[in-house]
């Protein structure tokens, strides 16, 4: 029998956190091997296990598994997350992808000076109202259905919830025009698996603080 995947990053969100959301709604247990030093980095580089250079990678039947698509993708195939067919798996991309442009915008927001913060938060409140949650609410307005795509649990429902969770944290208020998207929040965090990855004492990863973006910045050398 496999091991459990093993997770190859920092401990902070960053670019594992919806790979530790898409394993933790699958029910897969996972360990953490925690970056935390610069030396921790070098090895891991030096070792050959990072094809390009960067994580995060992840340790999974067998294979060092790097990119995060790539890794979120052999995870929903794996667990039967991606679709039945190829047409539902088109638009299952194309609504992760759309994810993932908002999503970015607020991961690499603990990177932004100082004095360009409030401009980024604006232009990700406007986004959030203006372009992307919009499209997903007329999505399961559309078909009436108690999930994006194919009347079943997609990869597409549980990146776009955690991507609802860090949303509010921006501004609660944002998502109070979406009552579709909101249901779809409080019926993904009560699935059994994800209720408990949202419980105090999981894997799940608190927002980045000052203190750890100042680590992750030491251990990968980043100015």
């Amino acid at each position: 029998m496999a091991g459990k995947p093993k997770l190859h990053y920092f401990n902070g969100r960053g670019r594992m956190e919806s790979i530790r959301w898409l394993l933790a709604a699958a029910g897969v247990e996972f360990e953490e091997i925690f970056i935390e030093t610069p030396e921790d980095w070098d090895k891991l580089r030096n070792d050959g296990h990072l094809m390009f250079q960067q994580v995060p990678m992840v340790e999974i039947d067998g294979m060092k598994m790097v990119q995060t698509r790539a890794i979120l993708n052999y995870i929903a195939t794996k667990y039967n997350l991606y679709g039945k067919d190829i047409k539902e798996r088109a638009l299952i991309d194309m609504y992760t992808e759309g994810i993932a442009d908002l999503s970015e915008m607020i991961i690499v927001l603990p990177l932004c000076p100082p004095d360009q913060k409030e401009a980024k938060i604006a232009l990700i409140k406007e986004r959030t109202t203006d372009r992307y949650f919009p499209v997903f609410e007329k999505v399961l307005k559309s078909h009436g259905q108690d999930y994006l795509v194919g009347n079943r649990l997609s990869k597409a429902d549980i990146h776009l919830v955690e991507l609802l969770y860090y949303v509010e944290e921006i501004d609660p208020s944002l998502l109070a025009n979406f009552p579709l998207l909101k249901a779809l929040k409080t019926r993904i965090s009560n699935l059994p698996t994800v209720k408990k990855f949202l419980q105090p004492g999981s894997q799940r990863k608190p927002p980045i603080d000052e203190k750890s973006l100042e680590q992750a910045k030491k251990i990968f050398r980043m100015k």
